[in-house]
């Protein structure tokens, strides 16, 4: 593609860079990324993906912005309390970069469209927060072979990886199921620093834009985490495995179901 003045501008700190140029740049601008939650992670996410130029960016939420999202769903402001999730994230990926077309689903990611709602996307940020929520991007994005970032957050903590499905261990490798109801505290009940929010939705961008780019190591087989406390930063080597029920070699898994399960609530 031809890069106007402009855009040779705007891109010229990627542009510089050995393993993305001036072809890292076209694949960004020509990629297609689908972030589900316009919260906590998916508002720093969605903003260093529109800021590197992602051709086109989805964003599912059905929430309308509450006062309390302020502190860490950075891409709302004061005066979108009350409006809709979606258009809000909208409104700042324009204001910041003309070059992305943005499609909103104004609804939630339930059994019945999620299938629907990737299959045109080239990668999936997970920015839910419940463990329902995980399960099924896992499994949709599995079921329908898209790579994508899980990510999660309570408290001052985070935990991140990056799933390619049919190569590395997914989520449910991982974890097989969803905690029981009441075990773990959502974030309304224990809480949340809101930077942790921005940290780990930065660290799914950046392995968004990895992905797209093909630079450096992928976080597949690895689970990052880390405690800000400490400042602490810990990568678990992860194995695919043979028996997980989703993408094992004899998955017990065929159609995706809507777990009831407690919610990490980052809207309280």
């Amino acid at each position: 593609m031809d890069f106007t003045e402009e855009q040779l501008e705007r891109y010229s700190r990627h542009i510089l860079l050995k393993d993305v140029g001036i072809e890292g740049q076209e694949k960004i601008l020509g990629a297609k990324v689908l972030v589900i939650g316009a919260g906590g992670l998916g508002a720093p996410a969605t903003l260093y993906l529109a800021a590197a130029g992602v051709g086109t960016l989805g964003v599912v939420d059905g929430d309308t912005v509450d006062l309390s999202n302020l502190q860490r769903q950075v891409i709302h402001f004061t005066a979108d309390v009350g409006n809709a999730k979606v258009r809000s994230a909208q409104d700042k990926v324009h204001a910041l970069n003309p070059d992305v077309k943005v499609i909103t689903y104004k609804e939630f990611a339930f059994s019945h469209n999620i299938r629907e709602i990737i299959r045109d996307y080239d990668f999936v940020v997970d920015g839910t927060d419940s463990f329902a929520s995980k399960f099924l991007i896992n499994d949709a994005c599995v079921m329908e072979g898209k790579p994508f970032s899980h990510g999660g957050i309570l408290r001052f903590t985070g935990q991140t990886m990056t799933v390619l499905p049919g190569k590395s261990a997914c989520y449910r490798c991982v974890f097989s199921a969803p905690p029981p109801k009441d075990a773990v505290p959502t974030c309304s009940q224990a809480g949340v620093l809101g930077a942790i929010a921005g940290m780990l939705g930065t660290i799914q961008a950046a392995e968004t834009l990895k992905f797209i780019t093909g630079a450096g190591e992928p976080l597949t087989d690895k689970l990052l985490t880390f405690d800000a406390l400490g400042m602490d930063f810990r990568k678990v080597s992860l194995k695919r495995r043979n028996t997980c029920p989703v993408c094992g070699e004899n998955p017990t898994i065929s159609e995706l179901v809507d777990e009831e399960q407690p919610a990490c609530d980052l809207k309280k």
